[in-house]
């Protein structure tokens, strides 16, 4: 049997391991926090992600899966070592590759047999042939060690379904042997395998983020331009999505893409062409666009309440997409910062993510337990997750319980023949705005 150790339980790794598990694989994950380490051994995910605690519950039952911060112990015994820690983003935009680092020191300090390291974690061009020189470097013990790329495709909130039934995975090996193991890891989840070259492998994992920020960028760059001429942005992308070269994915306009992945990886790949010698035009005007339209909603808000001082703002969402509690470059959290200093004062709701905002804002914001909570006598309400239940809600909650009924969606979340007749100003993205509320006094001023 294979013994397979994974490094790092983020959304990476513990997705990463617990799949793994799931289709026939003993696996051990290693991290450093013992409090992490001790929630994920009583079958407790310290991420959310849909059934994902059950799949760790079954497998450590199955004893298919185990979780241990004894790293030395978990590397010595290791045939394939799959590394999935995170690598953040620099003040530069570059990568911060100080976690990945810090494992191959401790894989070189402690493998007492060969073993293939495999990275999963999404790394520059040419990061797999330096971790291979480093690890050889730092070896103590006689032994062959090879590196593979194997980054992975997995959304967050989607996550499970994204590893166990993925369009494809991409090895990227300098030798028979490593495609050979991989091909017999991978073997079971019956998933197409594309092999290539290590820096081919590299490349696939930043291209393909990078197209889908990019197509988000200019869906929301036409989205602005349709609130210009007076054309509705959902006509134009029904209109697109017929050309199957175009297609109906990533077309939603909205107020910016956030998350791990996206605004990280865009910097990332524009900053290591620059290092190149060559400028990406396409990504340099993604993160452009991105950066300018997550503050769309209170553009559009200025010109109904020209100061936030005293105001009641109620905020639908906090999370940068619903299905997590993920806040990492979540555009609520720019805008509330500006809001915040210009004296609003703030009450939110979000399904899954008050408590990591509460880390970021413990006192300045009050958090509701429902909608309606902190709807009620609010100026103006943004919404920022496109949440089910946000979508779902009753559209004459905003006209029955807010003082003023100003409504500034980001996600697009309502119809608009829904919600016309509701007695509301609603203004979404790249749509015609709504206005059946007039302000009866100077609210704001």
């Amino acid at each position: 049997m294979t013994n397979i150790t994974v490094a790092g339980t983020g959304y990476v790794g513990l997705v990463t391991g617990v799949c793994l598990a799931e289709v026939g694989h003993k696996v051990t994950c290693v991290d450093n926090v013992q409090e992490k380490i001790n929630i994920l051994n009583k079958g407790i995910s310290p991420i959310f992600e849909p059934g994902l605690d059950e799949l760790i519950t079954k497998n450590i039952e199955a004893d298919k899966l185990t979780f241990t911060t004894d790293f030395q112990n978990a590397y010595s015994r290791s045939d394939v070592i799959f590394i999935g820690v995170g690598t953040p983003e620099n003040e530069d935009g570059s990568a911060n590759l100080n976690y990945i680092y810090t494992v191959a020191h401790q894989i070189a300090k402690s493998v007492e047999r060969n073993c293939l390291i495999v990275i999963k974690s999404t790394v520059p061009i040419g990061t797999n042939e330096k971790i291979e020189k480093f690890i050889k470097q730092h070896l103590e013990n006689d032994v062959r060690i090879e590196v593979a790329s194997n980054p992975e495709f997995l959304a967050q909130g989607t996550a499970l379904r994204d590893t166990l039934h993925a369009s494809r995975i991409i090895l990227g090996v300098e030798s028979e042997l490593a495609k050979q193991i991989l091909t017999d890891i991978y073997k079971p989840f019956n998933q197409p395998i594309l092999t290539m070259n290590r820096r081919s492998a590299e490349m696939v994992k930043y291209a393909s983020n990078d197209f889908l920020a990019l197509k988000i960028s200019f869906i929301n760059d036409i989205a602005n331009l349709c609130e210009t001429v007076g054309a509705n942005i959902e006509d134009v992308t029904s209109g697109m999505s017929y050309d199957q070269r175009i297609g109906d994915k990533f077309l939603n306009p909205g107020i910016g893409y956030g998350g791990s992945c996206f605004p990280k990886d865009t910097k990332a790949l524009h900053w290591l062409s620059e290092e190149e010698g060559y400028v990406l035009r396409t990504i340099k005007a993604a993160i452009e666009v991105n950066e300018k339209q997550k503050f769309q909603l209170i553009k559009k808000s200025r010109k109904d309440f020209p100061s936030f001082v005293g105001l009641k703002i109620a905020v639908l969402g906090l999370t940068f997409k619903p299905g997590t509690d993920d806040l990492r470059e979540a555009p609520s959290i720019p805008n509330i910062r500006l809001l915040l200093n210009e004296g609003a004062q703030i009450h939110a709701y979000d399904p899954v993510g008050i408590n990591n905002f509460k880390k970021i804002y413990p006192r300045e914001i009050t958090y509701g337990n429902s909608i309606e909570e902190v709807l009620h006598e609010a100026d103006i309400c943004f919404i920022f997750t496109e949440w089910e239940e946000i979508k779902s809600m009753d559209l004459k909650l905003f006209n029955k319980l807010m003082k003023t009924p100003f409504v500034y969606d980001g996600r697009n979340c309502f119809k608009l023949d829904e919600i016309r007749n509701v007695g509301v100003n609603y203004q979404s993205i790249g749509r015609p705005a709504i206005s059946e509320y007039k302000i009866k006094s100077q609210v704001g001023v």
